[in-house]
Order: structure tokens, then C-alpha cells, then sequence
């Protein structure tokens, strides 16, 4: 068997988030790749540099000349930046102190030589790493995730909207049952997400700056007069994310748990909303919009498969397996710390990625969508036995004890047409109002006060 070419950096990827999917992902991909570890890795120690110098009196303030040129380090990075970065951790063979010695030689080169020896003071390489990840992930909820999420709820709104008062024949356990809308339906998901999205919107992940095992120790020793403590809580908000004042040398990761955990069920619900729609065209209730270009099925030209749905089912099972774990594993250290995390780190943009182009998967489906009203008033007036719930509940209003079990005699695992139900109401001893009401409803009108609970949420 001869060896394959060497392919190009395209069509060698492994995965198919930098391959297939790449273009679809670009936008947060920028947040996740290696180059961008580089680039907060070295936004954190900019920052902590002037912070630093800015709150110990003993240190001379960086001018605000040399801050705007250490501030466009991290504005101006570039493939050539971190190609030095790189280069530097070739012979090290330490990511973290990479960086490190890149901004040194850059201060000793074009700064003040004391800020050299004052770079990355004190700080262990986990509290740069935990506060690069953590803006890592924040920025992209933040830029990318809520943004696509608050349009997906947008256009479910939409379809909410338009589909109000159209009447569904609902499925309990799958058969036939008291009906409902899809407006109704829908609203439902829009409000599950919202209630979700609230939350993500308003989580701030945690960060620590304590040293190398959360006491410190090195800052105290060099400058016991300096509040340290409040120091570290300073520059952590100062970055924008909530401080952790106790920790060990690691940042525990319960509060990415939490967010991965409110992804996680987001993406359920996604999942749920998909799987409905998968169904719903299945029954014909949506006519999937024809691009002639398109190609549903190699071998039978007829179709028009709903791929939207199905390619959303399986990326957001895909990021919630990853999420799960994430949170699983990134809660787990021994004793003070250990490196087990630091590959798994490295792949938190995955399960993001697979969720943004779930939600992507789910909006081009959505977008296809036009509900088939003649079907869903045809799969209604097939199934007059759902209103044997009303007959029942009648029944018992005026007393009759019996009553659920007389109509489950008459109607359990039968098809009522129209003229069948007229002819079981009229079977029944009932007054004349009862009986005109059962009467005066069909399978399209019988739908309680759905339109009282949609104006609720408008």
C-alpha cells in the first residue's frame, strides 16, 4: 500500500469543524484557535504589567506613552507574532513562558529596562491560562453565541407568530390527542430558550490571580505592605470577569461548568425543537421550500429531505458530549494541581463550535418552512375522538359518575368521523345546552384558551 501525498493544511484536517465546516465556524473559531490562546495569553500579561506598576507605590507607573505600546502588542498581533511566540516555545518547550520571553525581550528592546524583570511577577502560568480561557470563552458567548441564539429566537418568534391560530392535531405517547396550534408550540421553544438565554446573558465566568498554589506568596514576600488581596480582586474585574479569592493553583472551573451546563440545555432544547419540526414535516404540516439546484437524494429525485434538522440534531449532540465532559473533567484537580486539564482546555472551542452550527442548522430549517394548512385541517377531521375529552368532562359537570368510562366504552382505539361524534353526542341524556355545546365543537375550534395564553406572550 503506498503512502499518501502530504496534504494541504485544508484537506489534512482532521476534524470536520476545520475542514467541511470551516467557513460556517470562522467566527468563533477565532477565539479558539492556538493563535488566539497566543494572543490573550499575551493580552493578560499586558495588562497585569501597567496594572502592576499602576497599584504598588514602590514601582514607577508605566507613562501612558509606553502603555499605548504595550497595549498594541496585543492590538497589532499578528501571524508574525506569534510565529515568534512559537519559535520561542520551540526550545523552551513552554507555551506560557513562550510568551513571557517574547514581551521581555520586547520591553528590554524598545522600554525601560526595569519593566523587564517585573514581567509575569510573581504569577504562576495557571493564573495567566485560566484568565485567558476564561475571556476566551466569555468573549465568544458574548460576540458570537448569544448573538446567533438571540436571532434564532427572533425568526421562532417569527413563524410563532404567523402560525398562532392555526390549528394541530396534538400527539400524547404519539396518537391522537386534544388539539392545539403550532403557534402555540413554537412559543413554547421561544420561551423555554429565553428563559435560558437570560441566564447566559447575565453569567460571568471566575478567574484567579493567587500564585502558585493561591496564597500569594511571592507577591507578599516582595512587598508585604501591598493588599495583595485586593489587588488580585481588582485586576480580575478589571479584565471583566468575577474574582476567585480562594483557590488553589488552579481555578476550580465550576463556573465554566455552570455556563457549558446552560449551553448544554440549551442545545436540548434546540435538539427538542428539531426533532418536532423532523416530525412535523414527516406528517406533511410543512412544505419544505424547493431549491432546484439542491439535491435531496442521490438515487430518488423526489425528495426533499429536512437535512437542516438532521444536521442540527447531530452537532448538538456532539457539543453537549463535550460540554458534559468538559464540566465534568475541568471541576477535577489533584490536590493543588496538576496538567491532566491543559490538553482538554485546549478543545473548549469544539463543543461552542458544533452548538454554533447547530443553531445555524436549525435556522436555515426554519427559514424553508410553510405550513401546509390544508394537511392540518385534513389530520384534524380524521380524528373526531379528541373530543371525547370534552364529552367526558361535561358528563361529569352535571354529575355523572360513570361518565369517563360510558365514553371510553364508546369511543377507546375507535375513528370518529364527523357523523360518528354527532351521533354519540346525541346518543347521551343531556340537557339542551350541554348538548348543544358538544354540538356547536369540532376538532378546529376545540382549542380551550390558547389565544388568551399567546396574547400573554406577545
Amino acid at each position: 500500500m503506498s503512502i499518501p501525498k502530504k496534504p494541504s493544511l485544508l484537506e489534512g484536517a482532521i476534524s470536520p469543524l476545520d475542514g467541511r465546516y470551516r467557513e460556517k465556524v470562522a467566527e468563533i473559531g477565532c477565539y479558539f484557535s492556538e493563535e488566539a490562546l497566543m494572543r490573550y495569553r499575551l493580552f493578560v500579561e499586558i495588562e497585569y504589567l501597567i496594572f502592576l506598576h499602576a497599584s504598588v507605590k514602590e514601582l514607577k507607573p508605566i507613562s501612558l506613552k509606553d502603555q499605548k505600546t504595550l497595549k498594541n502588542l496585543h492590538s497589532d498581533f499578528s501571524q508574525q507574532t506569534y510565529k515568534q511566540i512559537k519559535k520561542i516555545e520551540s526550545k523552551s518547550h513552554h507555551d506560557v513562558n513562550a510568551v513571557v520571553e517574547y514581551l521581555s525581550l520586547h520591553v528590554l528592546k524598545k522600554m525601560r529596562k526595569d519593566l523587564a524583570s517585573m514581567v509575569h511577577f510573581g504569577l504562576t502560568s495557571e493564573d495567566v491560562n485560566n484568565l485567558a480561557y476564561g475571556l476566551m470563552v466569555q468573549d465568544a458567548c458574548i460576540e458570537v453565541l448569544i448573538p446567533r441564539l438571540k436571532v434564532c429566537v427572533k425568526d421562532l418568534q417569527k413563524l410563532a407568530k404567523t402560525t398562532a391560530k392555526m390549528p394541530l392535531l396534538a400527539l400524547t405517547h404519539g396518537q391522537p390527542a386534544t388539539p392545539t396550534t403550532l403557534g402555540k408550540e413554537f412559543q413554547i421553544f421561544v420561551q423555554r430558550i429565553n428563559r435560558q438565554l437570560s441566564q447566559l446573558s447575565a453569567h460571568r465566568l471566575m478567574g484567579k490571580l493567587g500564585g502558585a498554589t493561591g496564597s500569594l506568596a511571592a507577591h507578599h514576600l516582595a512587598f508585604p505592605q501591598h493588599a495583595w488581596q485586593v489587588f488580585s480582586k481588582k485586576f480580575v474585574h478589571h479584565l471583566g470577569l468575577e474574582h476567585n479569592p480562594l483557590t488553589t493553583q488552579v481555578e476550580p472551573g465550576d463556573s465554566l461548568a455552570e455556563l457549558f451546563h446552560l449551553l448544554v440545555r440549551i442545545n436540548n432544547i434546540f435538539l427538542d425543537l428539531s426533532v418536532d419540526c423532523w416530525q412535523y414535516i414527516s406528517r406533511n404540516l410543512f412544505i419544505q421550500q424547493n431549491n432546484a439546484k439542491e439535491v435531496g437524494s442521490s438515487v430518488m429525485p423526489h425528495k426533499i429531505n429536512p437535512i437542516h434538522f438532521e444536521n442540527a440534531e447531530g452537532n448538538l449532540e456532539l457539543a453537549n458530549q463535550q460540554l458534559i465532559f468538559f464540566a465534568n473533567k475541568l471541576t477535577r484537580s489533584r490536590l493543588q494541581r496538576d496538567l491532566s486539564g491543559s490538553t482538554v482546555m485546549r478543545n473548549l472551542g469544539v463543543g461552542l463550535a458544533h452548538s454554533l452550527l447547530g443553531y445555524k442548522s436549525v435556522q436555515e430549517g426554519l427559514s424553508r418552512l410553510t405550513p401546509n394548512q390544508k394537511q392540518l385541517q385534513e389530520e384534524l377531521n380524521q380524528h373526531w375522538n379528541i373530543l371525547t375529552e370534552g364529552v367526558q368532562t361535561i358528563l361529569r359537570k352535571s354529575g355523572d359518575q360513570s361518565a369517563y368510562d360510558n365514553i371510553k366504552k364508546l369511543s377507546k382505539g375507535k375513528m370518529l368521523d364527523q357523523h360518528a361524534y354527532i351521533k354519540l353526542v346525541n346518543s347521551l341524556d343531556l340537557n339542551k345546552s350541554d348538548q348543544e355545546l358538544l354540538l356547536s365543537l369540532s376538532p378546529e375550534n376545540y382549542l380551550g384558551v390558547i389565544d388568551k395564553i399567546m396574547e400573554k406572550k406577545k
